[in-house]
């Protein structure tokens, strides 16, 4: 048997260190048994998944070094390697299902369900439904089937019982089916969801080993049941430990900058941010901090990684970075990378006809533009001292911009200022006064270029994390502020979508 793992990411939003640290794992068991790293894109969410998205995540991947042996990019011999592209075959699986009596069309409305669920809720029952929840009475069925009502297809699932899943460090874990609902394999658009596409997927790309997040646990028994249904051996299962902040909760960018792009916008070398995500549950057999990715594939063992909540901690990071600049790089290599980081044409050429017509001499640029090369800024609560707010509005104004640009995906300078502008008039702000506190958080100073220029060349990653740092200065909201400002944004933001 040929050992062949994979990782599936989802082209909607940012590259994540989490899918980085997976990819690790799966590439280093696959070489480690001289087997095979497939790369795949889960596009079922049609919505919110973009080709920019799939671009930046097989660039960032690349850039760590984590290469693959079949992709969207590279082909291979089980493609497509886009579920988008895959969308009838999966069609005819879920009708196949139908047909042998293992799922069901459900003309379930929206409201009905959250009905169905609101009763088991009250009667002390979990708010899995079940196929016996669902049903609907055949001459009502017909009915909204001659109306051309909409409808999804779902998998029948056990209603008592327990689900043995064996996994590959945690041994036997026992899942109560009760916990588990009659699982949507196919939406009404025709797209399927995660979990029939993951199944149907990985046995055809012939995957052996499904290395992944213990968030996925709970899905367990789904996908256990759909090969089951679908008469195919399951790959052996293997759920690791999920990265953490230091406060134990789950990695999340609110507390910790997620992004591959934002540890590349902010000067880490590859070969250490893989070395750290190596690190993460995993050790070598001498203990060792530093080491490449070559070396880990060589003394690779998934048994030695440990079940503990791996500790996602920026200052270890920066400190083994700092080990790879200083032993691994001659002060000529070193002059070569910042140049490639930092200097390099392609981003200079964004800076340089914002600046040109501000300086008189070449040693005006670095305090003019300095801000395009740094990390987290060195600012004070008082830099945002300003006549035209008070301390509230400068922290709602830092918060609500936050709020804001998280879920931007056209991040241009025309997009964020029409955004930003339309939230300005929502707090009813004039838009130079609104403007300040992003001046001081992106920049550090007003008397620069265009903020939103600013913001555009950073890129969100940087920008999304410096107002994050901003608002640590100021201080966010408290609690009771925070249930009251989010209503205040949802309100502000429902009109911007309407307007």
């Amino acid at each position: 048997m040929t050992v062949r793992t994979r990782v599936a990411p989802s082209p909607t939003g940012d590259p994540h260190v989490g899918t980085a640290y997976i990819a690790l794992f799966n590439l280093a068991f696959a070489r480690q048994h001289g087997g095979q790293f497939i790369l795949r894109i889960e596009d079922t969410d049609q919505t919110r998944s973009t080709a920019e998205s799939e671009q930046a995540i097989l660039d960032s991947l690349r850039w760590l070094g984590l290469e693959w042996d079949e992709g969207p990019d590279v082909g291979g011999p089980h493609g497509p390697y886009r579920q988008s592209e895959r969308k009838d075959s999966y069609h005819d699986y879920a009708m196949r299902l139908v047909e042998e009596g293992h799922a069901f069309l459900c003309y379930r409305t929206a409201d009905e369900l959250d009905q169905l669920r609101d009763a088991r809720r009250e009667s002390g029952q979990h708010t899995a439904l079940k196929q016996s929840d669902l049903a609907l009475p055949e001459a009502e069925v017909e009915a909204r089937r001659a109306a051309g009502a909409p409808y999804v297809v779902r998998m029948k699932v056990p209603e008592e019982g327990v689900c043995v899943i064996d996994d590959m460090l945690r041994g036997t874990i026992e899942l109560d089916w009760g916990q588990v609902d009659c699982q949507i394999l196919l939406k009404s658009d025709g797209m399927p969801t995660y979990h029939l596409a993951n199944v149907v997927d990985d046995h055809l790309m012939q995957i052996t080993h499904v290395i992944r997040g213990e968030e996925w646990i709970n899905s367990a028994p789904k996908h256990k049941l759909l090969y089951q249904y679908f008469g195919w051996d399951m790959p052996q299962l293997c759920h690791m430990p999920l990265l953490r902040n230091p406060d134990k909760s789950k990695l999340s960018k609110r507390k910790n900058p997620t992004s591959i792009l934002y540890y590349q916008r902010m000067g880490y070398l590859p070969e250490a941010l893989l070395n750290y995500l190596g690190r993460m549950g995993w050790s070598m057999p001498d203990e060792s901090e530093k080491f490449s990715r070559q070396q880990m594939f060589d003394n690779f063992d998934i048994q030695r990684v440990s079940l503990g909540g791996p500790i996602f901690d920026q200052e270890k990071l920066s400190w083994l970075n700092g080990l790879w600049l200083r032993e691994d790089l001659s002060a000529e290599q070193f002059a070569l990378a910042y140049q490639q980081w930092a200097l390099n044409p392609e981003y200079l050429m964004q800076i340089v006809p914002l600046i040109q017509q501000r300086v008189e001499k070449f040693s005006d640029v670095a305090p003019l533009a300095g801000f395009f090369l740094s990390g987290m800024l060195n600012l004070q609560a008082a830099d945002f001292d300003y006549k035209g707010l008070d301390e509230e509005q400068v922290r709602k104004v830092l918060q609500f911009s936050s709020w804001l640009l998280d879920t931007e995906t056209q991040w241009n300078k025309d997009q964020l200022f029409n955004q930003l502008k339309q939230l300005a008039n929502g707090m009813e702000l004039k838009i130079r006064d609104f403007l300040y506190p992003l001046f001081i958080a992106i920049a550090g100073t007003n008397q620069t270029v265009s903020v939103m220029d600013s913001m555009a060349i950073l890129g969100p990653d940087m920008t999304r994390a410096r107002l994050r740092h901003a608002l640590n200065i100021v201080g966010g909201p408290s609690k009771k502020e925070g249930k009251r400002w989010e209503k205040e944004f949802q309100t502000i933001r429902s009109q911007l979508v309407t307007e």
